[in-house]
């Protein structure tokens, strides 16, 4: 079930980045982070209640001139409208209304999208009772007075963004076909692709990065079965700005990863996988989805007996913290491996949703356990008590130990090595939740 997505979108220096670290907390901060993936602070999850969700702050670059200020909040509302389930309108109390405000609140009015409009920078509710009325001139719906420096009004806040999300229950039920995102860096060939595999130009395909404007989702029917492919948007223009591609690449990225049943990263031959390959990746890996690495454009490279293992030991290197994801070298253009394409999505989608009985787990334990003796800190052993697979999308093995601090990184590698030996599931991570169980040595 994919969580909702949650844009912020508001002017310089109204609080965007605050707001969005007073709902993220500390998780974003936290040092869990995938090896070899630098965490951006651009998306995070949140809870709140019941409901977890996915909070994207949309500002980039922040310049000083008016005309470009206003332009940028025009991008960053497209962005939010091109894929937020609810857009939070940031203002500033102290500021008040100004131009700009009116102007991206008339674009957002006009998406049909929800938007809570949040009137930020309110520290004392009576005080500026007045200004937060001044607001409701904006004409979309009533202004919600928080500090997110204070932690104020956040709950009145959140509970307005509640009420908007989609039964995605209702909605996963009713369409079982598989989903699967195109993800990667603006003009590596993700429209080229979909548009091969339709047989018709479907998607704007263009040598400018970031041609496509919107994530568009195209149905695609292959040996009877059919498949849906959400195509990863570009920006609606070219910007100068390296920073801000990547920005809005990652951005989108995050909300068709979190829709998608498995993930197709397309890298280009010619460039090879960087830096930014490996966020786009970890994005995928940190949701647990199943992952397929397409490298297209193979048509265009020179090949000797060593190419392809060249190339193969170089994604492993960068994207060394998925080396389960399945590899498949690719041409848009020709047309080459692209059918092979659907056989893989079924494979990693089906192993990324297989169970194993507790019995067989336990038995693997076991013997791996005998094999090779678990790690012991000051005369004190690592015992493993039981383990039970307790959840599929991805495979989640919670495991029952005397002591968790004696379960080291390395072992639980082990472990998952042993498991990956008998069941395979390739294209797809396992999750490993370590439990003590209370009164056992």
């Amino acid at each position: 079930m994919s969580k909702p997505i949650v844009a912020i979108v508001g002017r310089p220096n109204v609080g965007k980045s605050t707001l969005f670290n007073a709902l993220a907390g500390e998780r974003i901060s936290i040092v869990q982070d995938t090896p070899g993936v630098t965490r951006d602070r651009i998306y995070a999850d949140a809870e709140w209640l019941n409901y977890t969700f996915t909070l994207i702050d949309t500002g980039g670059i922040e310049p000083d001139s008016k005309d470009i200020i206003l332009s940028q909040m025009r991008e960053q509302a497209q962005i939010a409208m091109d894929t937020a389930d609810v857009i939070l309108f940031l203002t500033d109390v102290r500021q008040g209304l100004v131009d700009a405000d009116a102007k991206v609140a008339d674009l957002l009015r006009r998406s049909q999208k929800p938007v809570v409009l949040v009137v930020n920078k309110v520290d004392n509710f009576q005080k500026f009772e007045a200004d937060v009325f001044e607001f409701y001139n904006l004409g979309i719906g009533d202004p919600v007075p928080i500090s997110a420096a204070g932690k104020l009004g956040l709950g009145d806040m959140l509970e307005k963004v509640a009420a908007y999300f989609p039964d995605s229950a209702e909605e996963d039920e009713e369409d079982g076909r598989p989903k699967v995102a195109i993800v990667g860096k603006p003009n590596v060939g993700k429209s080229s692709i979909i548009n091969k595999l339709t047989g018709e130009n479907r998607v704007i395909v263009s040598d400018v990065a970031g041609t496509t404007r919107d994530a568009i989702d195209t149905e695609i029917r292959y040996n009877g079965k059919e498949y849906v492919f959400i195509d990863t948007a570009g920006l609606r223009r070219k910007s100068k700005i390296k920073e801000e591609i990547e920005r809005y690449s990652i951005i989108r990225a995050v909300t068709a990863v979190e829709r998608a049943d498995a993930v197709i990263l397309v890298i280009d031959a010619a460039e090879g996988v960087t830096e930014q390959d490996a966020k786009i990746a970890g994005i995928a890996h940190e949701r647990g989805k199943g992952i397929i690495i397409a490298v297209n454009k193979w048509d265009a490279i020179e090949k000797d007996n060593k190419t392809v293992k060249q190339h193969t030991d170089r994604i492993r290197e960068v994207l060394s913290f998925m080396s389960y994801a399945e590899i498949l070298f690719i041409s848009a253009k020709t047309g080459q491996r692209l059918s092979k394409l659907f056989e893989m999505i079924d494979m990693v989608i089906e192993n990324n949703s297989m169970r194993i009985g507790t019995g067989v787990l336990n038995e693997i334990i076991t013997e791996a356990v005998a094999m090779h003796e678990p790690p012991s800190d000051k005369g004190r052993r690592l015992k493993i008590f039981y383990a039970t697979q307790a959840a599929v999308k991805p495979p989640t093995f919670v495991l029952f130990v005397n002591d968790k601090k004696l379960m080291h990184f390395s072992y639980t590698r082990y472990l998952e090595n042993c498991i990956r030996e008998t069941f395979g599931f390739r294209g797809t991570s396992l999750k490993f939740i370590i439990r003590e169980r209370k009164g056992d040595s």
